[in-house]
């Protein structure tokens, strides 16, 4: 099981000599309790907020049929150049924390009774400004037309960034892969648990000393927590987010 967030405070309030918290407690808890609680939850909520991409944010695992496909997608209906990211979410904190513009990928493997040859292809993300500068008229005015429909070879955000166009106008049903990630949710509850691995929790405890020293005026004791938290994130970021070596490369020129 994942480390909660009682265990987490227990173990910092043992290292402060206070009495330990229960499940039953750990609500009403007051004082030297309550502060500690405060700077777990603070540090918790600066560990997931400091990379929006953290592997253990993602929606869920890559596409099943490939890895590189993304982790959610969406189907395309002929006719309509625009979607929302998250079809199920009605406000924006509901929405994703984090979507890659760089990885959506088009295909028509997984649709429904769609054959070969199947369509598969990256999607150039272009910036607002560029489609509206350079295709926006000219695309507006067709958008009626079926005849100017066709497979999707550009993506676009839109101005609120909860939307996601693409061009052409698909022609058919296709599916949009992409990688989102959502937005953490707070610690609350004495059960609630760590996203992270547990191998990771020491980053969080350090952070938290940070703050328990800082409040207490110990600038000695505070630096150094800090060191170890600034030390323990890196190794973390190099972990998760940069496992793979960067001496295999390919110099081959990328065609979209």
């Amino acid at each position: 099981m994942a480390t909660t967030y009682l265990q987490v405070t227990n173990e910092l309030l043992r290292e402060t000599n206070e009495v330990v918290l229960t499940s039953a407690n750990f609500g009403d808890a007051v004082g030297v309790q309550a502060h500690v609680k405060d700077c777990v939850s603070r540090a918790y909520n600066d560990i997931v907020m400091s990379e929006p991409r953290w592997s253990f944010l993602a929606t869920g695992e890559s596409g099943s049929t490939d890895p590189f496909y993304g982790n959610t997608y969406i189907e395309t209906v002929a006719g309509t150049r625009w979607y929302e990211l998250k079809e199920s979410s009605s406000s924006v904190v509901n929405d994703y924390g984090a979507v890659d513009w760089n990885d959506f990928y088009l295909t028509t493997i997984g649709v429904s009774g769609a054959s070969t040859p199947y369509t598969s292809r990256n999607l150039r993300f272009a910036v607002l400004e560029d489609w509206k500068d350079f295709r926006r008229e000219a695309e507006n005015i067709d958008d009626a037309d079926s005849q100017t429909w066709g497979e999707p070879n550009v993506v676009f955000r839109s101005p609120d960034g909860r939307k996601f166009g693409i061009s052409p106008i698909p022609d058919k049903v296709y599916r949009v892969w992409f990688f989102a990630y959502n937005l953490p949710t707070a610690l609350s509850a004495h059960g609630d648990e760590l996203v992270f691995p547990d191998v990771y929790v020491p980053v969080l405890t350090s952070r938290a000393r940070y703050y328990i020293h800082q409040f207490k005026d110990d600038s000695q004791a505070a630096a150094f927590a800090l060191d170890d938290y600034k030390r323990g994130l890196r190794q973390m970021k190099s972990n998760m987010l940069s496992p793979a070596p960067k001496y295999m490369t390919d110099d081959r020129v990328r065609v979209i």
